[in-house]
């Protein structure tokens, strides 16, 4: 049996909403990361897979941009989640809703 494109969008899509259920409970900020990051490689599935149906190198493009920018994404995160940390011991999100400038 070939796997064919629709196998990697089910894929996609199985990821995407593993993801969004993530998003949605959020109860810390590191769960909300991990989240994240599944939802981005979820969609950086779907670009490769169709990029190559196609025989196409843009999505596989963008899925790499979208790797860079995931990564930087994480590595602000993760410094503003240990700063955050280490003021208040705790990283619930319902605690960072009332942060004051």
């Amino acid at each position: 049996m070939e796997i064919g494109l629709n196998h990697y969008l089910v894929l996609s899509t199985i990821l995407f909403s593993i993801g969004l259920v993530g998003v949605m409970r959020r109860k810390n900020l590191l769960m909300l990361f991990f989240a994240t990051e599944i939802l981005l490689n979820s969609v950086n599935i779907s670009f490769a897979a169709i990029s190559h149906f196609y025989g196409d190198l843009t999505g596989q493009m963008f899925a790499f941009f979208v790797i860079a920018i995931a990564a930087s994404e994480v590595a602000v995160g993760l410094g503003l989640l240990i700063v955050w940390h280490k003021r208040h011991n705790a990283i619930d999100l319902d605690l960072m809703s009332t942060m004051k400038g």
